[in-house]
């Protein structure tokens, strides 16, 4: 009737060695919701286009923007909790690539499966029907594969700071409390702004990417929505890259902050460089802009895990995408105003100045990786579970230095 003993190793001990994880990128249980709400989203605008009624499609498609909220915040979570020290921020960079793939199909496969064909609206609406039944298939079936094949966490924490985590009572964990805490940590705030800056960026400047093309190259749809593949696979070559780097070298602060800067001169050249008369030129520097700007978001993600830990990395990751989304919708709605009333150069330069903020908020974080600090024993954190009749879970935890 034992409980066994959770004893929390040094990383690369002999204890601390675990079974084989699973092949598969397993999903905490928030997924199923996302990928439901996808599966609802793309059916129901898939309905709705026959119908021609566009109310009933904005409101479908609202529902898959609600997946968004679901699916977003996973990959730092996935990452913690299925991996160790020494990968953990590669595993992050794995899942956003994944998400940034979902956009790169969305550059590509739009311009092609609905051309722009203004003088035969009813095949235009066909197109557009098979494309919302396409998304709805996969989405449905990736949902039944999310609900049947899905674990939420490993049988053994693969970290010393994930065993202190998952040895804690459920009933002591409060999310308003969470939040409430993260909200008092000043380099959190700092990042939760810089991070919707930057992120912002990035969603405006895809949104509107199609019009600023067109407004300088008349008649090159297609290779605008080329651009933006470049754009977002560049930024998946980043993300791995910077996810790399970071399980390295450690180094969260100094690396958020030189990408931030690279990030800035790149929207710079890109700015400048538009209006140039050659297509090959935006190509570049729009791969050199997603880069950098892609690869900024694990980049955050893990940085937000490490100054705000042991608070759960779902609640920090979804506070990021909060912050993104605001922002997003605000540079996206000035930034159009201003390409259409003077000209695309106006706007990005308006991104540009914001971006510059960021860099002075990115610089004034006081970086405590406070993670990584557990698991390389800087922090001594003793975990173990104790049996008794009633299975009572003791922790003990000793903070140096707290």
């Amino acid at each position: 009737g034992e409980r066994p003993q959770l004893e929390a190793a040094a990383p690369g001990s002999a204890q601390h060695r675990l079974p084989p994880r699973p092949a598969l990128p397993w999903l905490p249980l928030p997924a199923p919701g996302g990928r439901g709400c996808f599966q609802l989203g793309g059916g129901a605008l898939t309905w709705q286009d026959g119908e021609r009624r566009r109310s009933e499609a904005e409101a479908a498609a609202a529902v898959c923007a609600v997946a968004q909220v679901f699916i977003l915040g996973l990959p730092s979570r996935i990452a913690s909790v299925w991996f160790g020290p020494a990968e953990v921020s590669t595993a992050c960079s794995v899942a956003v690539l994944g998400n940034q793939l979902g956009t790169a199909i969305g550059f590509l496969l739009p311009p092609v499966l609905v051309p722009n064909t203004p003088d035969d609206i009813d095949l235009m609406a066909h197109n557009i029907s098979i494309m919302f039944y396409g998304t709805a298939i996969v989405s449905t079936l990736l949902f039944f594969l999310t609900g049947v094949v899905f674990e939420e966490k490993p049988k053994y924490p693969p970290s010393h700071s994930q065993a202190v985590l998952q040895a804690m009572p459920p009933e002591d964990y409060s999310y308003k409390q969470s939040i409430i805490n993260l909200i008092k940590n000043v380099p959190f705030v700092l990042l939760l702004i810089s991070y919707g800056i930057m992120t912002g960026t990035f969603y405006s400047v895809s949104t509107l990417l199609n019009q600023m093309i067109v407004t300088h190259y008349e008649g090159e749809e297609v290779n605008a929505g080329r651009i933006g593949l470049t754009l977002v696979v560049a930024g998946m070559v980043g993300s791995i890259i910077c996810g790399l780097w970071l399980d390295y070298t450690k180094t969260y602060k100094q690396t958020t902050l030189i990408v931030y800067i690279l990030s800035f001169i790149g929207m710079v050249v890109f700015t400048f460089t538009l209006d140039l008369g050659y297509l090959i030129v935006v190509f570049v520097t729009g791969g050199v802009l997603g880069f950098f700007m892609t690869g900024y978001l694990p980049l955050g993600f893990e940085f937000a895990v490490e100054i705000t830990y042991p608070e759960s990395e779902g609640t920090s990751s979804g506070l990021l995408n909060a912050s993104a989304q605001i922002f997003g919708i605000v540079f996206t709605l000035v930034q159009g105003k201003l390409t259409t009333d003077y000209s695309p150069r106006a706007g990005n330069l308006f991104l540009c100045a914001w971006l510059f903020v960021g860099i002075i908020l990115t610089a004034l974080i006081k970086s405590d990786l406070r993670r990584h600090n557990v698991n390389s024993g800087i922090m001594n954190m003793d975990v173990k579970a104790v049996s008794d009749d009633s299975f009572t879970l003791m922790i003990l935890l000793h903070l140096n230095g707290w």
